[in-house]
């Protein structure tokens, strides 16, 4: 005879660790749902440019932010045009090679339209006649690009460009950098 053994009977054991899981999963992605909602909600982005009717309906070289790009020039090259238009008055944001990796022949001027006026005081710092290119931006800031055919800017540019009386023109916002107190560490 065989004799019969009674089978072990499953364990009740509940296993707890992931319901308790999920539930803390879904509390992180709930919260971070509602933190991007919110700051999408409250965003305090500073304001791109600003709507200003222009003195003697001038644009001045001050009041254009340019940003110069090398775009099949020999090194440095971006760095000197930079430096001979920032000497004009001109507040230079960046000056790095061409970030879309684009080469241009001569050179090339992007901005918010082919006739905005910060465009044409730019392209009247040149010597050579620049390809406009209206991107459409908001912010009214000017790429300028040099290509290897690139010679130099005019001695002289033209020192402002006139605008139709009572117009105003978004001029771009300059951050200056803030001095930093005596004593503290900028890193």
């Amino acid at each position: 005879m065989t004799a019969i053994h009674p089978q072990p009977r499953p364990h009740s054991r509940i296993r707890w660790r992931t319901p308790i899981t999920m539930v803390i999963l879904l509390g992180i992605l709930a919260g971070g749902g509602w933190w991007g909602w919110k700051s999408l909600m409250s965003s305090s982005a500073d304001p791109t440019c600003t709507e200003q009717t222009l003195t003697n309906n001038r644009l001045l070289p001050k009041q254009v932010v340019l940003n110069v790009y090398n775009g099949g020039a020999r090194a440095g090259s971006a760095g000197r045009v930079a430096d001979a238009l920032k000497k004009r008055g001109f507040n230079i944001d960046k000056i790095a090679n061409e970030p879309k990796g684009d080469k241009t022949p001569i050179v090339a001027l992007r901005g918010a339209s082919a006739t905005a006026p910060e465009m044409l005081l730019v392209a009247g710092q040149l010597n050579q006649k620049a390809q406009m290119i209206a991107d459409g931006r908001t912010d009214h800031t000017v790429d300028l690009v040099i290509g290897a055919g690139f010679g130099s800017v005019k001695l002289k540019g033209i020192p402002s460009v006139a605008v139709k009386a009572g117009t105003s023109v978004c001029l771009p916002v300059v951050h200056t950098p803030q001095p930093i107190p005596s004593g503290q560490n900028p890193n």
